[in-house]
């Protein structure tokens, strides 16, 4: 089966050709860690995650290498440890933890190798030596500057001219640099600051620049050249265009990634999330608190909904896509449990969802075909049901975590029958109130069980116009 993606290099769909297909090698930008990740830094995380299972499909498990970093030397890095009153490491290794596990909720594996910046500053002093040697980076006044009118090809990734890239990028200025668009390997650090000694004979102790990193760990790990570089389309320029100069300049290679992947921008209803508009929503606040909705949602359901949009196209994240995930999840684990169907972790995808990731990663596409699955398995095919689960398996959905609301009141009911019992006393009775028209009482009733912990979901029987009601646990 032939793998076709997007390469943002040369702006076209091409068939995936890997290097070495005896050894896949990919790198995606990973978080710098310090404070929870938002739900636009998922985005990447699933979209990744889901063309690592498929190379693993393609190649093998284990001729497929995935690298993802973690930053954790960084001036956001330093302000929030001294805001806190903590040690940079106590931050970065709380933050990195924290970031572990939101992932894992959201169904993502590990990825191969996780290089921390810290531990690689040999390879990133080294490296900025040999750019030094070469002529392609500067010292002065204690920094370390990359020139970039040295590289004649920068700007190929981004497709803008040198130009176009000042005028549109924030620029640093300092009376130090030759030209306005050198952008930093290392500089010294500031007193509190970490630091190592620096390279090209620099007296004073310093740190790298935010670019050096991901070509020294890449280079670590994956060699000078490598088949996949992935990230979120805000990357693209500088940081990626940066990576590609620095590597191709340090190796004397004609490329530093073969295809370059990225995902597209992620708003909530409708708006760039920022924390101005009170829209800025964490991982953690979405499994783990009320601010969305009022309660907390399972992390398969935030999976699904970064599914439904292609990767490439911007995303609006709303509380709406989220129930309907939830409630589909529901539907589905309904089906399986009335054919009773085991998932089994290491099935092969079915043949339609193959071919659909196959094309770009088309989820849409992908989710398509187990929309398909369920009707079939609805009518009773019990095949199409296990196609149902190997696909849902395969694209990071764990059928063991799926439930639906009534499993979830039944094991609510197991675990506290007297809670059970008097939630489902306080709905009767809250039924009659509104039946005779008393509203105050249905309200207060309502309020109740709201002090209890109790969401409750009102709905019409469409046969009977029957008001019907049902109760989870926030």
């Amino acid at each position: 089966m032939e793998l076709r993606i997007f390469n943002t290099l040369k702006r076209e769909k091409e068939v995936f050709s890997p290097i070495d297909p005896g050894n896949v090698r990919m790198y995606v930008c990973g978080p710098t860690v310090y404070d929870y990740a938002h739900i636009g830094n998922a985005r990447p995380v699933v979209v990744f995650d889901v063309l690592y299972r498929l190379l693993r499909h393609l190649y093998g498990p284990d001729h497929v290498t995935y690298v993802r970093n973690i930053t954790d030397v960084d001036d956001k890095i330093n302000a929030r440890a001294a805001a806190e009153g903590v040690s940079i490491r106590e931050l970065t290794e709380k933050t990195a933890a924290q970031y572990h596990a939101d992932m894992h909720a959201l169904g993502a594996l590990d990825p191969d190798i996780e290089p921390r910046a810290t531990e690689h500053i040999g390879e990133m002093k080294a490296m900025i030596e040999t750019l030094v040697a070469k002529g392609h980076a500067y010292v002065a006044e204690g920094h370390v500057l990359f020139d970039v009118p040295s590289m004649k090809a920068y700007g190929g990734l981004s497709r803008r001219t040198l130009e176009d890239m000042e005028a549109g990028a924030r620029v640093e200025v300092a009376p130090y640099k030759k030209d306005a668009m050198d952008f930093v390997l290392w500089k010294p650090s500031k007193s509190g600051e970490p630091s190592w000694p620096s390279p090209c004979g620099i007296a004073a102790e310093g740190r790298p620049g935010w670019h050096i990193e991901c070509s020294a760990m890449a280079k670590k790990h994956l060699g000078e050249t490598f088949d996949i570089h992935g990230g979120g389309i805000d990357l693209t320029f500088p940081h990626h265009e940066n990576e590609i100069a620095q590597s191709r300049c340090a190796h004397d290679t004609a490329i530093m990634a073969k295809y370059w992947m990225h995902n597209g921008f992620l708003q909530v209803e409708g708006e760039k999330m920022s924390k101005s508009l009170g829209n800025f929503i964490t991982v953690h606040e979405l499994l783990e608190t009320d601010k969305v909705g009022g309660r907390r949602w399972p992390g398969l359901a935030v999976r699904l909904v970064m599914l439904t949009t292609h990767y490439r196209q911007p995303i609006d994240f709303t509380e709406h896509a989220l129930v309907e995930a939830e409630k589909l999840i529901g539907r589905w684990a309904e089906l399986i449990a009335r054919h009773q169907i085991v998932a089994t972790l290491d099935a092969a995808p079915p043949l339609e969802l193959a071919e659909a990731l196959c094309d770009d990663l088309n989820t849409p596409r992908a989710l398509a075909a187990l929309h398909a699955y369920a009707r079939e398995a609805r009518s009773g095919d019990a095949a199409a049901a296990q196609k149902l689960v190997d696909a849902a398996t395969f694209l990071g959905l764990d059928p063991a975590q799926w439930h639906s609301k009534q499993q979830e009141v039944d094991m609510a009911a197991m675990a506290d029958p007297e809670l059970a019992a008097k939630v489902e006393e306080l709905i009767a009775a809250r039924i009659a109130a509104r039946g005779a028209k008393n509203w105050s009482e249905a309200d207060r009733i309502r309020d109740e069980l709201v002090a209890m912990g109790i969401v409750l979901m009102d709905a019409k029987n469409p046969s009977t116009g029957e008001l019907e009601t049902s109760w989870e646990l926030k």
